[in-house]
């Protein structure tokens, strides 16, 4: 599956109706974004069963500043709507391949535990 672009209109779509999402943000200006780019959509052409997804940092500033991006490329993986992996930085292969693994082998109620028990800690 080919990667595809996010929009503001679909960001919000795209995460929470779909089980495991990673997203590259990326500029055009950005040498590391376009070297990492083959890299990506060589792991969406694998994982079919994952959304690959780009957010485009120039044309959808308004996702780039509620994510908090810094600096580009970085990536983020969600999985059941919820942010599992926020780094910057583009990833060789065989660490992408290991994210994506690592994400898909997550104990889902045990995340929903962890995030609930923080939640209280701090309330």
């Amino acid at each position: 599956m080919a990667t595809q672009a996010l929009t503001q209109q679909t960001f919000d779509e795209v995460v929470t109706n779909n089980d495991i999402v990673l997203v590259d943000f990326w500029a055009d200006w950005c040498g590391p974004c376009k070297q990492f780019a083959p890299t990506f959509e060589s792991s969406s052409e694998q994982h079919p069963d994952v959304v690959h997804a780009k957010v485009d940092t120039e044309a959808e500033q308004s996702i780039a500043a509620a994510a908090n991006i810094r600096s580009i490329p970085t990536i983020m993986a969600f999985r059941e709507g919820i942010l599992v992996y926020n780094q910057a930085g583009a990833l060789p292969p065989a660490a992408l391949e290991d994210l994506v693994s690592q994400v898909k082998a997550l104990d889902m109620d045990d995340v929903r535990k962890q995030i609930d028990e923080a939640s209280n800690a701090q309330g």
